[in-house]
């Protein structure tokens, strides 16, 4: 989000939060330990977020979500004694892998494999895919609308639904609005929420290990992921584990890889299931991310009114960010869900909800306009604006993944029963949801006019 559009946000302009992260890069000599290479800086006001998201103890913790963190628990595994050694592993956005193909000139297989050397060659034990945990949030999304269709009456409205994968649209939803926007988020865990549960506590006791004795990396396209990061318990593996202990964006890793001169060895992504055998990348039927809206759509035709859909129809309407699919069905409008991506058409969609004249059943919302794959932590130029050209090829790459429908996951069916005793047990519950927390009514003043 541009300063303009971060300053035009309130009747009153919060303060610009001028506190500085500092990212330090390092690299690897022959003697095998890191030492610092640069400074890369970045504002908080570059996340997503507003002052309002954000408290003073919170950006504090933020600026521990940095290389240096993940840097000083590779060091400490080179230095100290094996019992106190961690476990690190490393999870993979998918919408990040194409940056690095595009960035590297690579395609999305020989950018993984690299991208997973690379890791490896630092320290890192194990590098996963966070796509399953994609498929757990989607298909609990699903279950969780078609609920909401048939509950849905007059004086209790659960509809519409809003996604809650996008950390950014959640807080700001939790801190800013409240009600009556919370009680539509979807209550299915985001993708990285799920992955990791999946590390710290399936991955964990299959392995034998502590929740703490792991060190968990994400690898996002954005730095909202950072914030996300700092509200994560595992309470079925450790009370009080946080699932991620660390967010790398994407372009921090590959500043990593371009100014480290460690030999590198390509090597296949890992699966939490100790497979050997390398398995096909894939991803969602998302133009730019994980797709909920085009899964959720075909879901729910088929689940509340038998209409098997197979290509979904996108038309857009206020701007190409803004995008409106519906089922038809003689006549009349028996579905109608739309993308909103960026805060523009966040707001219009508040707006509406809050007068009572939306017209949606379901609203896939992003908080970066264009997508996932145009997180504020990749493909950036050096003065902080997208690279058009990159991330025209990014798009491109990511097109070109086979799409794999989350109920055809052989993995994910094994785990429901396997991890969570079930499709509908108790810790289904307690695993892939969560409950959102709201200020109450915002006050007029922070109301947000465009």
């Amino acid at each position: 989000m541009t300063k303009r559009m971060h300053q035009s946000m309130y009747q009153v302009q919060p303060r610009r939060m001028e506190r500085q992260v500092v990212f330090q890069f390092l690299c690897q000599p022959a003697k095998g330990e890191f030492h610092k290479l640069a400074d890369a800086k970045i504002f908080l006001s570059d996340c997503l977020a507003c002052d309002s998201c954000v408290s003073a103890e919170e950006g504090i913790q933020v600026s521990q979500q940095n290389a240096k963190d993940f840097f000083q628990v590779l060091n400490l595994n080179k230095k100290c004694d094996t019992s106190e050694h961690k476990v690190l592993a490393v999870s993979l956005c998918p919408q990040s892998l194409p940056y690095f193909a595009a960035k590297f000139s690579l395609s999305v297989t020989d950018a993984s494999r690299r991208l997973c050397g690379f890791l490896k060659s630092l320290g890192v034990h194990y590098v996963f895919d966070t796509t399953i945990a994609a498929d757990f949030s989607i298909l609990e999304s699903q279950k969780e609308f078609v609920r909401r269709f048939r509950q849905h009456n007059e004086e209790e409205p659960a509809l519409p639904m809003l996604t809650s994968a996008c950390p950014g649209w959640v807080r700001y939803a939790e801190r800013v609005l409240g009600h009556p926007v919370t009680p539509h988020l979807c209550t299915a865990k985001s993708p990285q929420q799920i992955m990791g549960s999946l590390v710290k506590d399936y991955f964990a006791r299959r392995q034998n290990l502590s929740p703490d004795k792991i060190f968990h990396v994400i690898v996002a396209p954005c730095y909202d992921k950072k914030l996300e990061a700092l509200q994560e318990d595992v309470l079925t593996a450790s009370r009080g584990s946080r699932g991620t202990d660390c967010v790398l964006t994407s372009g921090e890793v590959a500043q990593m890889m371009e100014q480290s001169d460690v030999s590198v060895r390509e090597a296949a992504l890992d699966t939490l299931f100790g497979d050997v055998k390398e398995e096909e990348l894939r991803r969602h039927d998302g133009a730019g991310s994980d797709g909920y809206l085009a899964h959720i759509f075909r879901h729910a035709a088929k689940e509340l009114f038998n209409e098997d859909v197979g290509e979904v129809t996108y038309r857009a309407l206020r701007n190409k960010d803004f995008q409106e699919v519906t089922l038809e069905k003689s006549g009349e409008v028996l579905l109608r869900f739309a993308a909103a991506y960026g805060f523009r058409n966040i707001q219009n969609v508040v707006l509406k909800l809050k007068k009572g004249k939306f017209p949606y059943h379901f609203v896939e919302v992003l908080a970066c306009a264009g997508g996932c794959l145009n997180g504020r932590g990749q493909a950036q130029t050096a003065d902080g604006r997208t690279d058009k050209a990159l991330l025209q090829k990014m798009k491109g790459i990511y097109a070109d993944i086979p799409v794999q429908l989350p109920e055809a996951s052989t993995h994910v069916q094994e785990l429901y029963q396997e991890w969570l005793d079930g499709t509908d047990s108790p810790r289904v519950q307690e695993a892939l949801h969560t409950a959102y927390q709201g200020p109450g009514q915002p006050a007029d003043s922070r109301d947000i006019k465009w």
